[in-house]
């Protein structure tokens, strides 16, 4: 049986766009494949957010990471994509880093060219070329020790400028500098960030697929979907929770997620617990709790 690197790596190499739709917990996990997604995607900002209650600013580590991560993989059956930061601080992280996701069966992970702390008002700027491939090298090596395949996925913040609160100097030449020599380190994939704009352009002059952050823009192979998922459901417990404290009931949420049962396994269990009743002569019921 295919691992879930060698699924992803098809799923790209297949030259067919697909969306790798955010999964941010075991369940949201279980939705996005139940509807038909063939990946799922862990952003940093998603599980830090959600999970811990911190922002992703450099603070958040990758031992948090994978530990989501992890769970959310053994979840669901389709390949699942994180994000890896900057996988650490040395080449040695690096390398640590990239067996402990393979070691979790996650399948793709992107690293990025940021200096910490990132996305914060300190104005960082990006590692050099050198340290980035070396940081890419160190992960190929891990993946080639281990024997198992996971999709490396270089993310370059160069067009994220520091007006917009990135380490970049939105140069284009830079951009396509950068990545060709992150492609020649070893990575599998590129990933330009924030703007749509400029990516069919970056696209053309890659010579590895460039996937987006957002956006299903032509010519990419595929897209990391995040925010739209535990930005609301935040926004919705929020919301409700204000609607219990003032009015000492909820009325706006939804009771009616009959899917709720399938998604966790409830009539797998059921029939475990059933069958373990009727073989041992103790009662049963047809129904169960809600």
């Amino acid at each position: 049986m295919p691992g879930q690197g060698e699924k992803l790596r098809k799923l790209v190499e297949s030259g067919a766009h697909f969306v790798a739709a955010e999964a941010y917990s075991a369940l949201t996990g279980r939705i996005v494949e139940s509807v038909g997604f063939k990946a799922a995607y862990l952003g940093g900002h998603a599980c830090s957010a959600f999970h811990y209650a911190v922002p992703d600013n450099g603070i958040f580590s990758q031992v948090e990471q994978i530990e989501q991560a992890a769970r959310i993989a053994q979840a669901m059956n389709i390949p699942l994509i994180a994000d890896a930061d900057t996988l650490g601080e040395t080449v040695a992280d690096a390398y640590h880093f990239t067996r402990r996701y393979i070691q979790q069966g996650i399948a793709g992970i992107h690293i990025e060219d940021e200096r910490n702390p990132k996305h914060s008002k300190y104005v960082n700027g990006l590692c050099s070329i050198e340290d980035m491939q070396a940081r890419i090298d160190a992960a190929v090596r891990a993946r080639r020790d281990m024997g198992a395949d996971i999709l490396l996925i270089a993310r370059c913040d160069e067009m994220y400028s520091s007006e917009m609160g990135g380490g970049g100097t939105g140069s284009m030449e830079e951009a396509i500098r950068r990545g060709h020599a992150y492609g020649e380190a070893g990575a599998d994939a590129i990933v330009f960030v924030p703007r749509p704009d400029p990516i069919p352009e970056l696209a053309k002059a890659m010579r590895i697929p460039v996937c987006t952050l957002g956006f299903n823009i032509p010519g990419t192979a595929f897209t990391l979907s995040t925010g739209w998922g535990w930005v609301s459901a935040a926004a919705n417990h929020l919301k409700m929770a204000k609607e219990l404290m003032e009015t000492g009931k909820v009325t706006s949420a939804n009771f009616a997620f009959p899917e709720k049962y399938d998604l966790l396994g409830h009539p797998l269990y059921d029939g475990l617990v059933e069958e373990w009743a009727q073989k041992t002569g103790r009662p049963s019921r047809p129904n169960h709790a809600p």
